[in-house]
């Protein structure tokens, strides 16, 4: 495959990671001239119903689109994104210094201030990544790359959200998605995940930078996480005495079995990181993780570096006019251009309901797709006043049980789940259950219990989540028979549970 052009442009030159999915490639970019990495996924290798390929290679370049709205310089830059052949590549940024795993393994043990100090700029990533939302879902030291003058960038966002989001079941349902040695056990158990998820893979790659070792291993996955979800981690000082008890206690927070004992976002445990940040010194060398502190914006070693030049100025727009606007907005969203298309309706709406009047249906309806194409672009917490209007204004005018004002609140719930208010989301999905009981749309019902169930058990709370789920199997099997997708895909999980001896 060495000489391969992909989307092209950009030629592939030499494999630098490989896994279950695909291959992560160096590769050159013959129109802008640089060097660039390459990951090639193959939907193909994917097991599961026929339909998940497909529908991976739809979802891919929008999920890639949701990433690509994190602007933070300790995230690395997605160029590209698209289809060549049976593949799905992505383009990155070619990061160059050491993943943190090799970094590890090559200064043992690994001082505790540069743990910190990597810890604290993972922080920083997440803190942003979280506020798209988005969650990593996979953060460990082979997807952290430490460059020359110290500072971390993250790599692989996006990708496991491709994989696996509770809006696209792109693997069997439930099925957990990451790394076992990093996976929290809301995630192991199938439950929903959140920030929350995230700052557990983080203690354990704390623990691991200090120790020496991931704080539960184990010859099997299975075995992996059920250490998870029953073994206390071994505290580190235990094993490294010089470590600081602050540290220590903040590690052990992090790896909470119940994610409400964990701190409350990357933002609490940066301010716990940050009176054990050095504040004073030389730096050791390249690929210090204390530079960025000890040396802030200071230039790269050995490197001349010279300040970019301004960003260009957007000229002034004019007022829109609302029906040739519309008409634009329907050509950018055949054209899948959806944050053009959002720009577009968020600026339309005061100038039509100035024209047309709040509640006129030229502004209902543009509100509508206002909040649809929010959500297409994963821009959930602008989605969710929207969401919220709508089903407020619709009930008003035609009841709490109608269809569309019961379409409203459930994305509006969608919304609070991907945003990890988990708790918020749960009240609206349990209110929205006694319209859909003896309704017509029995899909919508079944959705709605398995993703409380799902809600239930990343809080923590196995038992309801348990009864929850094998009440659902019960029903959906005699709805649908025992050998549907989703009764199938609920005893698979149910098992799975059994199997990790949460439920006797």
């Amino acid at each position: 495959m060495n000489g391969r052009v992909i989307g092209g442009r950009y030629e592939l030159s030499t494999v630098i990671g490989q896994g279950g999915m695909g291959q992560v490639w160096t590769a050159y970019d013959g129109r802008l001239d640089r060097r660039v990495a390459v990951k090639l996924l193959r939907p193909a290798t994917m097991t599961g119903p026929a339909t998940a390929a497909e529908e991976l290679r739809r979802r891919f370049v929008r999920e890639c689109r949701v990433t690509a709205q994190v602007d933070h310089p300790g995230l690395v830059t997605v160029h590209d994104a698209g289809s060549d052949g049976d593949d799905l590549y992505l383009v990155m940024q070619y990061v160059d210094g050491a993943d943190l795993a090799d970094h590890l393994a090559e200064h043992d043990p690994y001082p505790w201030e540069w743990a910190v100090s990597v810890a604290a700029q993972l922080c920083a990533v997440l803190a942003a990544v979280h506020a798209v939302p988005i969650v990593h879902r996979d953060l460990k030291p082979r997807n952290v790359m430490v460059r020359s003058d110290g500072t971390v960038t993250v790599l692989d966002l996006g990708v496991a959200s491709v994989l696996d989001t509770d809006t696209t079941r792109l693997t069997h349902t439930g099925s957990p998605i990451g790394s076992p040695a990093y996976m929290a056990p809301e995630q192991a158990m199938g439950g929903a995940v959140g920030p929350f998820t995230d700052l557990y893979a983080l203690g354990v790659l704390l623990h691991e930078l200090l120790s020496g070792n991931v704080p539960f291993a184990g010859s099997t996955a299975l075995g992996v996480l059920h250490r998870h979800l029953y073994e206390p981690p071994l505290p580190v000082r235990q094993l490294r005495p010089e470590v600081p008890e602050a540290l220590e206690a903040l590690v052990l927070r992090l790896l909470s079995k119940d994610p409400q004992h964990r701190p409350s976002g990357a933002h609490e445990v940066y301010e716990a990181l940050l009176p054990m940040l050095p504040a004073r010194g030389a730096p050791a060398g390249p690929l210090d993780p204390t530079r960025p502190f000890l040396r802030p914006h200071a230039p790269w070693p050995d490197r001349a570096s010279a300040p970019p030049p301004p960003p260009p100025v957007a000229p002034p727009v004019a007022r829109p006019d609302v029906a040739a606007t519309v008409d634009e907005v329907k050509r950018l969203l055949g054209e899948g251009s959806l944050t053009r298309a959002v720009d577009l309706l968020g600026s339309i709406l005061p100038a039509a309901a100035a024209e047309h009047g709040e509640h006129s249906p030229v502004v209902r309806i543009l509100r509508k797709q206002y909040a649809t194409t929010l959500m297409d672009d994963g821009q959930y917490r602008r989605a969710l006043p929207e969401l919220r209007r709508l089903a407020e204004d619709r009930a008003h005018e035609a009841g709490p049980a109608d269809p569309q004002t019961l379409q409203f609140r459930y994305e509006a719930a969608q919304c609070l789940e991907q945003l990890g208010e988990t708790a918020a989301a749960l009240t609206e999905y349990r209110a929205l259950l006694p319209f859909l009981e003896h309704g017509a749309d029995q899909a919508r019902f079944f959705d709605i219990r398995r993703r409380i169930g799902n809600l239930l058990l990343s809080m923590g709370d196995h038992t309801a989540a348990h009864q929850q789920l094998q009440a659902l199997l019960y029903d959906t099997e005699r709805a649908y028979g025992p050998y549907h997708a989703l009764p199938t895909d609920l005893r698979r999980s149910l098992a799975r549970q059994q199997q990790m001896g949460r439920f006797a």
